[in-house]
Formats: structure tokens, C-alpha cells, sequence
């Protein structure tokens, strides 16, 4: 899998509504074949920066960024932005599904 995560910081009028400007980038990465998650989440530090974390299977991050939702994301996003994104995003050979963090198991009580 290749694990990838982004900070995004909007401009100030678009902070509010970001996930709703970015609604068609996110439902036509969901939809690709290989996906396996491509989450948002807004930082409680920063309420200005969000973060993306989206994870595609060995292959499939190609299809991604050569996709039609991508390629108007990249059109558009710039625009909504007070400053380009930073990213970090690492191969993880044979993984497409997440662990159990075993040092917080939950027992289940009967």
C-alpha cells in the first residue's frame, strides 16, 4: 500500500466550507478501484489546516493522479489554498488493511 498524508490550509473564506469544495476530489478518490480509505480531518491545533489520509493499494496510486478528479483538483485546490501542501506518504509492501493497536486492546466484557 502506498499510505499518504497531506496538510492543506485553506484560505480564510474557504476554511468553513472546504469539505464541500473539495466534496468531488474526495467521492472520485473514494470510488477508484485500489482505494482503500481517503479520509479528512480538520486539525484541533489548527482550525485553519486540515489533513488528509488516504491509502491505495500497491499499483493503484498511478490510476490516481492521472484520474479526471484528480486532474481538476489540481486545477482548482491551488486556488482554495493559502499555501502549497506538505505531504508525507510512504510504501508499505503486501499491506491493505489496518492493524489492531494491541497496546489499547479493548476486552469485551460478557
Amino acid at each position: 500500500m502506498i499510505l499518504i498524508n497531506v496538510k492543506f490550509q485553506p484560505l480564510p473564506e474557504h476554511v468553513e466550507n472546504f469539505r464541500e469544495l473539495v466534496a468531488d476530489f474526495t467521492d472520485g478518490s473514494r470510488a477508484e478501484e485500489g482505494n482503500l480509505f481517503f479520509d479528512w480531518y480538520r486539525s484541533e491545533e489548527d482550525p485553519n489546516e486540515y489533513l488528509l489520509v488516504e491509502a491505495y493499494v500497491d499499483g493503484a496510486a498511478k490510476a490516481h493522479v492521472t484520474s479526471p478528479h484528480f486532474r481538476a483538483a489540481q486545477e482548482y485546490l491551488p486556488k482554495l489554498l493559502t499555501k502549497t501542501p506538505q505531504v508525507i506518504n510512504h510504501q508499505i509492501d503486501g499491506k491493505t488493511e489496518w492493524d489492531e493497536l494491541v497496546e489499547f486492546r479493548v476486552e469485551q466484557s460478557r
